[in-house]
C-alpha cells in the first residue's frame, strides 16, 4: 500500500468532530481577522464540521455588518465554515456601551446554542473577552461535552496592566475567580501566547493542560507575492496595518513621524485600518503638521497581501508592560508581516520576540519615538542586501511558525485527545451536522434594544 493509500484510510477511520466554537469577532476573509477561519477551514477539509457563534457587529468597523434590519440572528457557510452571526447593540469607544455588547453577546449565543437539539462533541470558548469562554463552558456542561479554554488575552491582567482596573476592583477580583473557574474546568488551555504555562501554573492548572498554537494564515494568500528586494521606493514607505488602538501605542509612530519630518527624511508614513484611536491620531498628525503621515481605511484580508507588498518595511508597536508581556504576545498582524517578506521594524520588548530570533527586522524599546526613529535612519544606511536578507527571514518565520496547514495538524490532534478522553455517547448525524437548523425568531421575540 502505498503512502497515498495509507493517508486515505487513516482520514476514513479517523474520528469526524463537531465543534462548537464561541468566539465573538470570529470572521470571514472578507474582513481582518481570520486566523481562526483559517483553522477550521482547515478542520472542515478534513471531515469535521466547525460552527462559530460570533457577533454580526464588526469590532473594526463599529457597524453592524451581517445581518438585515429585524434579525436577531442568521446562519451562514464560507468554505464549509458555519457562522452564526448574532445581533448585538452598537458601541464606537471602550466604554459602557461595549460592556453591554459584550454582555450581550455572551447572553444571546448561550440562549440560542442551548435551544438547539444539535449536539456538538467539544465546545470551545475564546477569551478576547473571559464571558465569551464563560457561554462556551456553560453550553459544554449542558450539552455535557467536553470545553476548550482558548485564550487570547490574560484577563483580568490584561486590563490592569492597561490602567482600566485596579487589582483590587471588585469587577478584577470578579474576572481573577472566572479565569480560574474557566482554567480549572477545561479539558485543555489553548492559547497563542507561548509563555502562558508559566501563568496558568501558578493558578494551580498543570501544564500538560497547556498546549499553545500561535496565530497563524494561509501561507497561499502570498505565494504571488516578489520577494523583498532590499531597495528602497522613493519615497521610504513605512505601513503600520491593523487596529488603530491604544493598546498598540501608536503615538510612538506618529511621534517618531515627527522627528523624521524634522529631520527633512524621505519616508512616508502609513496606517491602515480602524480603531477608536483612529480618530485621534488624525487630529494629532494634523495638529503636529505631519505631510509626512497617511491614514488608509482597512482592506479585507484577501486584499492585504498586495498592500504589504508595496512597502519597503512594517511598523509594529507595543506598550511597555513587561509584566504582561513576559508570557509572549500575539500578534495577527506579525503573520501577515512575516508572510510579506517584508522587514519588521518592531517597538516593543516581549518575551519570546520572533522578530529578534528570526533576525527579519530591527528590534528598539516600546514607546520610545526617538529610538524609532534612530531604528529608521539605520535602517535606510542599510544595503540592499542587508534589508532583502530580512525580508527572507520573516518568511521563513511564517513558514516554521504561522503556517496554518501545520496549525491545524496541531490543533486537530488536540481536538481528537479531547473527545476520545471524554468518551460517552455523541449526538445523531442529523443534529451533529445541522441537517434542520431552528429557524431565526422575528424581531420582536428577541428585542434588538440595548437593555436586551
Amino acid at each position: 500500500m502505498n503512502e497515498q493509500s495509507m493517508q486515505s484510510e487513516y482520514d476514513a477511520r479517523r474520528r469526524k468532530l463537531n465543534v462548537w466554537w464561541f468566539s465573538q469577532y470570529a470572521s470571514t476573509p472578507d474582513q481582518q481577522f481570520t486566523a481562526q477561519f483559517d483553522l477550521a477551514k482547515r478542520l472542515v477539509e478534513r471531515g469535521h464540521r466547525v460552527t462559530f457563534f460570533a457577533a454580526g457587529f464588526s469590532h473594526y468597523r463599529f457597524e453592524e455588518i451581517r445581518l438585515k434590519p429585524g434579525e436577531p440572528w442568521r446562519a451562514d457557510e464560507c468554505g464549509g465554515v458555519r457562522f452564526v452571526w448574532i445581533r448585538t447593540p452598537p458601541y464606537t469607544r471602550n466604554n459602557w456601551k461595549r460592556c453591554v455588547n459584550i454582555c450581550a453577546y455572551a447572553w444571546r449565543a448561550f440562549r440560542l446554542a442551548q435551544s438547539w437539539k444539535e449536539t456538538p462533541d467539544l465546545v470551545i470558548g475564546t477569551t478576547f473577552h473571559p464571558l465569551a469562554s464563560l457561554a462556551a463552558c456553560a453550553i459544554a456542561a449542558s450539552k455535557r461535552r467536553p470545553f476548550v479554554f482558548e485564550v487570547k488575552d490574560l484577563w483580568p491582567l490584561t486590563p490592569i496592566q492597561f490602567g482600566r482596573l485596579t487589582p483590587w476592583n471588585p469587577v478584577a477580583l470578579a474576572l481573577g475567580s472566572l479565569e480560574k473557574f474557566l482554567a480549572r474546568r477545561a479539558r485543555r488551555i489553548l492559547t497563542t501566547l507561548p509563555g502562558a504555562a508559566e501563568y496558568y501554573g501558578r493558578l494551580g492548572v498543570s501544564p500538560e493542560t497547556i498546549v499553545w498554537i500561535p496565530n497563524g494564515l494561509e501561507l497561499s494568500r502570498y505565494a504571488g507575492l516578489a520577494p523583498c528586494s532590499g531597495e528602497l521606493s522613493d519615497p521610504c514607505t513605512l505601513l503600520y496595518a491593523g487596529g488603530l488602538v491604544s493598546a498598540n501605542a501608536l503615538d510612538t509612530i506618529v511621534r517618531a513621524a515627527q522627528i523624521e519630518m524634522a529631520n527633512g527624511s524621505n519616508v512616508r508614513f502609513v496606517f491602515l485600518g480602524g480603531g477608536q484611536d483612529k480618530p485621534r491620531l488624525m487630529v494629532m498628525a494634523r495638529e503636529l503638521k505631519l505631510r509626512n503621515v497617511e491614514f488608509r481605511d482597512a482592506v479585507p484580508k484577501s486584499e492585504l497581501c498586495s498592500v504589504l507588498g508595496e512597502t519597503d518595511a512594517l511598523l509594529l508597536s507595543m506598550r511597555n508592560l513587561p509584566e504582561l508581556y513576559r508570557y509572549g504576545m500575539s500578534f495577527n498582524k506579525l503573520c501577515d508581516y512575516a508572510a510579506a517578506g517584508r522587514p519588521i521594524l518592531f517597538a516593543g520588548n516581549p518575551s519570546h520576540n520572533l522578530v529578534e530570533e528570526f533576525r527579519c527586522g530591527i528590534v528598539i524599546p516600546p514607546e520610545d519615538p526617538r529610538a524609532l526613529s534612530a531604528a529608521i535612519q539605520r535602517f535606510l544606511r542599510m544595503t540592499p542586501r542587508q534589508r532583502a536578507e530580512m525580508g527572507r527571514n520573516g518568511t521563513r518565520c511564517a513558514k516554521e511558525r504561522f503556517d496554518t496547514s501545520m496549525l491545524a495538524e496541531r490543533l486537530e490532534q488536540m481536538l481528537l485527545s479531547v473527545a476520545e478522553e471524554s468518551g460517552g455517547s455523541r449526538g445523531s448525524e442529523e443534529h451533529r451536522h445541522g441537517a434542520s437548523l431552528p429557524k431565526a425568531p422575528a424581531a420582536q421575540v428577541e428585542p434588538l434594544s440595548q437593555e436586551n
